[in-house]
């Protein structure tokens, strides 16, 4: 008999239409002859599982369930495709946990800790990795711009520190864009991250674990079209993403041994994706970890595993098999 894998898409940040398209590219690629595939939408009135006749119908909160058919659809399996709260945060996950249903990303703790960039980095800064310097403003509290600006100079970026959107972000050159720009990250979430900036390469490394080993993929190098890799470039194409990057083979291997490391420090289960900036003096500086990735057929991981020879669905199936 097939499993029953619900792919859970939308959530309650900005990026709900692009979860809702990592969700079409993730059930399109799970496997239809092991799994019976359904799409959960989240949004904050209901919960709604779309049927295989293109019908919905609401989904029982208390155990996940939906009927279809005159029968009970019980889930086997959650494979979570949301980009913010309450799929990457570690809710979602707890509310899984309690209901003894296996699911494909990161436990409570691990989407906690990663979902709150500021307090990721320090922890990981503490097992010896390099980070960028960075302040952190709760919503409430204010920190004068010639503070900022002494601590860490300029350029800086601000961004939300707990949305897991790409919404919010600014690229501040003056000193005068400052406070600004720390309003416009506000209204995407509760934190605030002012982080230094550090000109290099940007590259990104997608990492999942399978019978035991820990898959570190291909690296992307992304060269945005704009000031940064905001919204546009992520999603709009208004970027240059070459897979593998450019780098040397010893350089790529000591990102991919980091990327396997952070796995393991943060106990990471499913597929994550760590973005890094490369310095004029080749060190490489972790900028993000992310627990849910995008999965739209233009993002980071599908292009990673077409670059490792790989097959999006049999990746799928190892990552649901696994989990």
């Amino acid at each position: 008999m097939k499993k029953n894998v619900a792919v859970i898409a939308g959530g309650y940040s900005s990026e709900y239409e692009v979860s809702l398209r990592s969700a079409e590219t993730v059930s399109a690629s799970i496997d239809p002859e092991r799994y019976s595939v359904y799409t959960v939408v989240l949004d904050r009135d209901a919960w709604t599982a779309t049927l295989p006749d293109g019908k919905t119908a609401p989904v029982n909160k208390n155990d996940f369930s939906f009927s279809y058919g005159g029968d009970t659809v019980s889930i086997d399996y959650a494979y979570i495709t949301i980009h913010g709260t309450p799929g990457e945060d570690g809710r979602l996950q707890g509310y899984f946990d309690m209901l003894r249903i296996p699911y494909s990303s990161c436990g409570v703790l691990a989407s906690a800790l990663t979902f709150n960039k500021y307090i990721c980095n320090r922890f990981l800064e503490s097992e010896g990795l390099s980070v960028a310097a960075a302040l952190r403003l709760r919503r409430g509290e204010r920190l004068a711009t010639d503070e900022i600006v002494a601590r860490l100079g300029l350029p800086v970026f601000v961004k939300p520190n707990d949305s897991g959107s790409s919404f919010g972000i600014t690229k501040v050159k003056e000193a005068a864009q400052i406070q600004p720009a720390i309003g416009k990250a506000f209204a995407e979430g509760d934190e605030v991250i002012i982080e230094r900036f550090i000109p290099g390469v940007e590259v990104t490394c997608g990492c999942y674990r399978v019978k035991g080993n820990i898959v570190a993929l291909p690296l992307t190098e992304v060269i945005p079209a704009n000031e940064f890799f905001d919204y546009g470039a992520k999603y709009n194409g208004e970027s240059q993403e070459i897979t593998p990057a450019r780098l040397s083979g010893e350089l790529t291997g000591r990102i991919q041994q980091e990327t396997r490391k952070i796995y393991k420090r943060i106990g990471a289960r499913g597929m994550i994706r760590v973005d890094y900036i490369i310095p004029t003096d080749g060190l490489p500086v972790l900028l993000e970890v992310n627990t849910t990735p995008g999965m739209t057929a233009a993002s980071f991981i599908p292009q990673q595993i077409r670059a490792a020879g790989s097959d999006l669905r049999e990746v799928l199936t190892d990552i649901i098999e696994n989990g």
